[in-house]
């Protein structure tokens, strides 16, 4: 009987580890006109909420990193504001936020409603996205779940036109519902045809290639390197714009003071002591926000908190005021103040 050759388990490990793929580690970004869904996306992608959402316009004024980990990459998604035609000196600075970010990141997401034809304002941005020669892009039709097929089929190829009109070629084109991935809680794994939880997982299955190879770049467990001030803040601002969006859409700005755990607490019964105030334009807006004998502020402060705890991890009191700073928007001084 001849000798065996057995290969010892060392070198099949070895072998195992050159076989595979590299990981992978880099940005991300989600364009659009305002509201096209990129908030819900990153929060369906991430599998945790630290982008705000609303179904008003132009809610998002920081630069939020929302931090997908996998086995073979690590995707830091940063969510911009909608870029929009600026009508005022903070809608000038979201704009050059958003150019800002396009030039610095690996892969561009452009989201486009499945519900909505394409307009104006979906052309000027992919006209400045054709602009952005090196830079991979991937069309993303947001919302599916609110059409037929019919529908998102045309939307489809609606889209794939726009790349060829204006002379350049979609890395991707793939459709989602991440409402619906994050009422089946988080991106899932099946493919679905476009109508869930799968295609947002097949989002991230596209993207990962996309981006250079790279050890990761945030610890496990991270979901976002944006302050934990300045995320309080955003989910102050969305309980304050919910009920009151007709009358005040962008009037609204919240500033975090102080956090600090409550003194003389035993070690199993924590307090964090949070202390903010929600800024509006005009002394007219006050009464608006704070409500008939102050309910809607008490529900804004009910709302915030449970969001709040849930990020944070701790039980908090909240303390909110309310204080005028005169049309802010519109004011370099006050927008310095207020963080913009």
């Amino acid at each position: 009987m001849g000798a065996m050759s057995v290969r010892p388990d060392t070198e099949a490990a070895a072998q195992k580890g050159a076989d595979r793929a590299p990981h992978r580690a880099g940005f991300a970004c989600f364009v659009g006109r305002p509201n096209a869904g990129k908030s819900t996306l990153t929060n369906a992608l991430v599998g945790k909420k630290v982008a705000i959402t609303s179904n008003r316009p132009q809610t998002t004024r920081h630069t939020v990193r929302g931090i997908v980990h996998r086995e073979d990459a690590q995707l830091i998604l940063v969510d911009t504001p909608g870029l929009h035609k600026p009508r005022t000196l903070l809608g000038e600075r979201l704009n050059d936020v958003v150019r800002t970010t396009w030039a610095e990141v690996d892969v561009i997401g452009f989201c486009l409603p499945a519900d909505q034809k394409l307009g104006p304002g979906d052309k000027y941005i992919a006209k400045e996205l054709a602009a952005i020669k090196k830079t991979p892009k991937i069309a993303i039709i947001t919302k599916t779940d609110l059409v037929d097929s019919k529908q998102l089929a045309e939307q489809l190829l609606a889209v794939s036109r726009l790349g060829e009109e204006l002379g350049f070629e979609w890395a991707e084109i793939i459709p989602v519902s991440a409402v619906k991935a994050e009422r089946e809680g988080g991106a899932g794994t099946a493919r679905d045809g476009g109508r869930g939880a799968g295609q947002v997982a097949l989002l991230a299955d596209l993207i990962a290639p996309l981006l250079p190879e790279s050890p990761p770049l945030y610890p496990e467990g991270d979901l976002t390197d944006e302050p934990e001030m300045v995320m309080v803040a955003e989910l102050i601002r969305e309980a304050a714009l919910e009920g009151v969006r007709d009358e005040l859409p962008h009037s609204i700005a919240v500033v975090v003071e102080e956090m600090l755990p409550r003194e003389n607490r035993p070690a199993d019964k924590p307090l964090l002591d949070i202390h903010a105030n929600v800024y509006i334009e005009r002394p007219s807006q006050k009464g608006i926000i704070i409500g008939p004998k102050g309910k809607r502020l008490k529900d804004v402060g009910t709302k915030s908190r449970k969001h709040i705890e849930a990020l944070l991890g701790t039980p908090v009191f909240l303390d909110l005021h309310v204080k005028v700073a005169k049309d802010w928007q519109r004011d370099p001084k006050q927008l310095r103040k207020l963080g913009f």
